[in-house]
């Protein structure tokens, strides 16, 4: 199955993913095989767990915290895009999965506005690249000129990086390929809603906030893969959460939402300070690759969840945007070190474990 919109409606999105079956690997397992160079992290799956009752507890209170900024900085986004594109209908990538939430919204805002909008669902994969096929595909019916791709966030711009790589070969880009996001605290996007690391009540759940999608799967032949997780279907939060966040925005005055436009300033104090942070705790805890390091509260949250931590840093133990953060890590026997302004822009950060 392809061409497919997961547990959102068809009007919010179109997957361009191949649904298929595979063995799942432990996460231990997987951990190895990754640091080993057996296996690319994109050619294995681990079970996705179910959110225990605390996991849904912290989610809905960062929910009920972020909902009102979540929904107005989605309408500073959206209106952005519309002033960028007059007269043309925005055809939103979004990168699955974290960049999806964020495309929903966005498009349903975009059509409230009386802009017109095409929204996919499309892999990248870090070392590998965007899945081409389902590229060409959306090339072939919209062109490239307003091609906006959608992520949640950046860490520390990695996919901001392959983004980039992956486009070079293709004409119709600029240089700087068109990445939008709610937080950016890497300074890699082309347009963000802020600069901050907080607590994007998406960015701490997986397929139940997805479509039940869940993470892609490497395939150079065909569309990218993607399982279905039918098993967290009574967690599914995707279309509630979607039609929450709209109907909040429906009663925001659009009148009064603010233009933001790009500082390429502020963008390169935040890149440069990223890579000091990036290399400090590189020689600090002796790591010689740096995928093993993910800063943000959203990137070291889904790493505890689907990788083998080591260390847990944050800014502040009693910060509750990293109360998730902090449960997980005791629960697998982590220690979280309270480091302060170490972090600089970043409110948590976990390192993955050296398994070999």
């Amino acid at each position: 199955m392809t061409n497919f919109s997961g547990s959102y409606s068809c009007k919010d999105v179109e997957f361009l993913l191949k649904v298929i079956e595979m063995e799942m690997t432990s996460v231990e397992d997987k951990e190895e095989l990754i640091q080993s160079g057996t296996a690319h992290y994109s050619d294995m799956l681990s079970q996705e767990p179910e959110p225990s009752v605390e996991h849904l507890d912290i989610f809905n209170k960062a929910v009920e915290t972020g909902e009102e900024r979540l929904a107005n900085e989605v309408l500073i986004l959206a209106k952005a895009l519309s002033k960028k594109y007059v007269s043309k209908p925005i055809v939103l990538v979004s990168l699955v999965r974290a960049g999806v939430p964020l495309g929903v919204l966005l498009h349903r805002a975009l059509k409230d506005m009386g802009h017109k909008s095409y929204h996919y669902g499309i892999s990248i994969i870090r070392d590998r690249g965007i899945d081409d096929k389902a590229m060409k595909v959306i090339e072939g019916k919209h062109g490239t000129e307003s091609i906006v791709f959608v992520d949640g966030w950046t860490g520390k711009g990695a996919i901001t990086k392959q983004l980039t790589e992956s486009l070079l070969d293709r004409d119709g880009y600029p240089e700087k390929p068109r990445l939008v996001v709610l937080a950016d605290p890497c300074g890699m996007a082309w347009l963000s809603a802020s600069y901050e690391d907080w607590l994007i009540p998406f960015g701490i759940l997986g397929a139940p906030i997805s479509g039940l999608v869940s993470r892609s799967v490497w395939s150079s032949e065909d569309y990218h893969g993607c399982v279905i997780c039918d098993h967290l279907k009574s967690f599914d939060y995707s279309k509630t959460f979607a039609d929450k966040i709209h109907n909040i925005q429906l009663s925001c005055d659009t009148n009064y939402i603010p233009d933001i436009t790009c500082s390429n300033k502020t963008s390169k104090k935040l890149q440069e300070l990223s890579i000091n942070i990036i290399n400090d705790l590189s020689y600090k805890f002796n790591i010689n690759n740096i995928n093993r390091i993910k800063p943000g509260i959203a990137e070291a949250t889904r790493a505890i969840l689907r990788r083998v931590p080591d260390h847990v840093l944050v800014r502040d133990k009693c910060d509750p945007d990293v109360e998730l953060l902090v449960m997980l890590a005791k629960k697998k026997g982590i220690i979280v070190e309270e480091v302060g302004s170490q972090l600089g822009q970043y409110r948590a950060v976990t390192i993955i474990k050296k398994v070999l």
